[in-house]
């Protein structure tokens, strides 16, 4: 046996694969970047800081993870890319040393009214394969419990087209877990018809009160009209049984209206298809009054809200059902799961062991798998997409996330904290945005981006260690040691909004006094029920302004100036100055160009290759049509206007023949939440998280209101907009409103005049009140886990 004899010459140059240890970025471009140039160290944490709207996310989602993608999808053949979403290069001179890209953002889950947490995550997948092998009695394979898939039936003649074509008898079926009365939803809807149509009137006269149905042109109301099954000239009320049973629940038949087919449908089944299979969240807001008017909905009868058949629903594995699993809290539901002992099924009760104890690990233990995935809070929602990558085994790899630490409270920051360095330490490269001081302090690299929002950023202001930060003088750096002091004299309150009885979701039969008149901080742990206190408890009536955590709808034709309504006052003044109608001024309407449709650009689709968008020659990018742009306001034609930052146009429209009390009241609150430098014609599509949300509050400042209620308005903002936001709730306290705050920001409990504590853990460890009182009590007192957090907070 001879060994090889080992020399130990040691090579003189690393070998060439060790020396891609950077992504370099060159040239970027997208957004507001001015052709920023970056090394960013693979393998290691990197923080994005700076203010909102500075361009962290152009930079890490828009430039380094969107060419991450573009690039792994362009591996796969031209027909598989045929039904994948295209994506452009972007905007950026050199992008070298990417890695596959996993990318973790805010984007809320679907809100479909049958998704929940559990079909969202592959927990109910691998709960529905553990019964159909294991319930008792055995009902059939994994569809039949699943809430989603209906039971069919079929029996006939089918064509087999082979060799001598025959006819051949065939039947086919497919057991489902649906219950057939609330079609999987868990709720049932009872319509009042009262809300939908004046009996009184008859359908010519404009009976209907539904949103968007007009008697005159609306094709809907026309099929009604001109079905033949009603007399249109007959009020509503003295119809036969017949003429009513046809007309409320009719069932789907083809008519002719004004020589079109259409289908006639009873008004009943019309509305809930029209109206009740979409999610209330996701409605413009007066067709979600329409909806929360007209129809109540209530616990499905049949299946006790579980969504499930009575098939299902009665097959067990010892005395547990997969409706009670899923009704159970996840930590519990991970208990169960690790008593089960049956090697038939071994590695399934391994995945879903290792799932459940993700939820669990990564804070969400308190959730159950039927909770509907749209009531997910945008920290929650990133949080269920972590779940999927916590257990893996891939090195080497991009994750990136977008403000983790959304939601959470002080008390769970840290435990994201070691889930990032987690991750960084398994050899990932692991990018964050993020404006949480305890986030940015675990960073081995630090990028601030700046110096302000919009057209004032898009550079690098400073790139190395946290504690270099500290000194750089930035803004992110001036600001990362602030500390709100406690007030020295807090508001007296007003009144009391009383809450008696509270038992929403986790609540344990809540007594409480919110102050009015003052600002009143909510806190508590994520999970703690603090939203189900809130937004259950505080009725959204007339006197309520709610701006919750949903994100603003928009498309690329959205600007702030549409959303806000800014653009009506604007347009009437256009054309009160020129004497034509307002409908010339709107891009979206009669003004648009003709040949790009208003859009500014014009796309061209190039089917699995990403589409090109080229500005429109004929209006250069300016929307209307040249006719539009002779007309003149205060010196300005409409596209000039739209190309204002918020600052240009509050002083445009405040004085002079440019004078619009009406414009200037809406930027004047779009100023005063810190987006003058958003211009007003900017699309929605390009705004930050933050900025989305600010200008979201904007919009419901302009709502008359005695009462305000803030789901988390510091998500998205910087250290040094934080100060911004509480000088605004002063001001809307000091005008006579009561404000409501749900935060874990510190620096706003500190400024509260009011804190109500929720707690003391999450789920059914929470639930009840722990603390009411000023800061400076809670402070004193250190009983929670909050009051812990803010001593340390103020120094205290």
């Amino acid at each position: 046996m001879s060994s090889a004899k080992r020399t130990d010459t040691r090579p003189a140059a690393p070998h060439a694969a060790d020396s891609h240890d950077m992504i370099r970025v060159h040239g970027a471009r997208e957004n507001n970047l001015k052709d920023v140039s970056i090394e960013i160290p693979k393998r290691r944490l990197t923080v994005f800081t700076g203010v909102s709207g500075s361009g962290k996310s152009s930079l890490v989602f828009n430039t380094i993870a969107a060419e991450s993608q573009r690039l792994i999808n362009e591996t796969y053949s031209a027909f598989v890319q045929g039904f994948m979403p295209t994506l452009a290069r972007p905007e950026v001179d050199v992008l070298d040393g990417l890695t596959t890209a996993i990318i973790v953002d805010q984007q809320r889950m679907g809100a479909d009214p049958r998704s929940t947490v559990g079909t969202a995550t592959d927990a109910n997948a691998m709960l529905r394969i553990l019964f159909s092998r294991l319930g008792d009695p055995h009902i059939g394979p994994p569809s039949a419990y699943s809430f989603n898939t209906a039971s069919v039936r079929a029996s006939g003649a089918i064509t087999v087209e082979r060799g001598n074509k025959k006819a051949v008898k065939a039947t086919y079926e497919r057991t489902g877990g649906m219950c057939t009365n609330c079609e999987g939803r868990g709720k049932v809807s009872d319509i009042d018809l009262s809300q939908l149509y004046d009996d009184s009137k008859s359908l010519a006269e404009g009976a209907f009160t539904i949103p968007g149905w007009k008697s005159d042109s609306q094709w809907t109301v026309q099929v009604y009209a001109q079905s033949g099954f009603v007399d249109p000239h007959k009020p509503i009320r003295e119809y036969t049984e017949k003429e009513l049973r046809d007309f409320l629940y009719g069932e789907p038949v083809k008519v002719k209206v004004n020589g079109v087919n259409l289908t006639y449908e009873g008004l009943i089944p019309k509305i809930q298809k029209s109206f009740l299979s979409k999610d209330k969240e996701s409605m413009q807001p007066h067709i979600r009054a329409f909806v929360e008017r007209a129809v109540t909905f209530t616990t499905c009868p049949e299946c006790d809200g579980t969504r499930l058949s009575e098939g299902a629903r009665s097959s067990r594995i010892g005395k547990i059902s997969i409706a009670d699993a899923c009704a159970m809290e996840i930590r519990d539901l991970a208990e169960w799961v690790r008593g089960l002992d049956e090697p038939s099924v071994a590695p399934l009760l391994t995945a879903l062991r290792d799932t459940l104890d993700s939820f669990v690990e990564i804070g969400l233990g308190y959730l159950s798998l039927d909770r509907p995935a749209g009531t997910l809070s945008g920290g929650e929602a990133q949080r269920v997409k972590m779940i999927r990558h916590l257990g893996s085994s891939l090195t080497d790899t991009t994750y990136v996330f977008d403000e983790p630490t959304i939601g959470l409270h002080p008390h769970d920051i840290q435990r994201m904290n070691d889930l990032l360095l987690r991750l960084r330490d398994k050899g990932n490269t692991v990018l964050v945005v993020e404006h949480k001081p305890e986030a940015i302090a675990i960073a081995d690299h630090v990028v601030d981006l700046g110096p302000g929002a919009g057209t004032a950023g898009g550079t690098v202001c400073f790139e190395g260690t946290v504690e270099d930060l500290r000194s750089a003088g930035t803004v992110t750096g001036r600001h990362l040691d602030d500390r709100s002091s406690l007030k020295e004299t807090v508001r007296k309150p007003t009144g009391a909004l009383e809450i008696r009885g509270a038992n929403t979701h986790n609540l344990q039969d809540v007594d409480v006094d919110i102050p009015l008149g003052v600002l009143c901080v909510v806190t508590g742990v994520a999970g703690s029920g603090k939203s189900s206190l809130i937004h259950g408890s505080v009725p959204a009536g007339a006197d309520v302004v709610s701006v919750d955590q949903s994100p603003i709808k928009g498309s690329r034709r959205s600007n702030p100036a549409t959303y806000t309504g800014l653009l009506d006052p604007i347009r009437k003044a256009f054309a009160k100055a020129n004497g034509v109608k307002p409908a010339l001024f709107s891009a979206n309407s009669e003004g648009a160009c003709p040949t790009c449709n208003g859009a500014g650009v014009i796309y061209t689709d190039l089917a699995m290759m990403a589409g090109v968008a080229s500005p429109c020659e004929d209006c250069e990018g300016k929307r209307f049509q040249p006719s539009v742009l002779e007309y003149r306001f205060g010196g300005r034609d409409i596209s000039e206007v739209l190309a204002m930052s918020v600052a240009q146009a509050e002083e445009f429209f405040d004085a002079g023949e440019a004078r619009t009390p009406a414009a200037h009241k809406i930027l004047q609150r779009l100023a005063d939440v810190g987006l003058g430098y958003l211009t007003l014609g900017q699309p929605l599509t390009t705004l930050s998280g933050g900025e989305r949300q600010r200008l979201k509050l904007a919009t419901h400042m302009g709502e008359k209101g005695g009462v305000y209620v803030l789901d988390e308005p510091t998500t998205g903002l910087h250290l040094a907009d934080v100060e911004q936001l509480l000088g605004l709730l002063d001001r809307l306290v000091d005008a006579g409103k009561s404000v409501i705050v749900i935060e874990h920001h510190q620096a706003v409990m500190a400024h509260a005049d009011w804190i109500i504590d929720l707690g003391p853990g999450a789920g059914h460890d929470g639930g009840r009140i722990v603390f009411e009182g000023t800061p400076a009590d809670l402070v004193a007192d250190r009983s929670t886990l909050t009051g812990e957090h803010l001593a340390a907070y103020v120094g205290a």
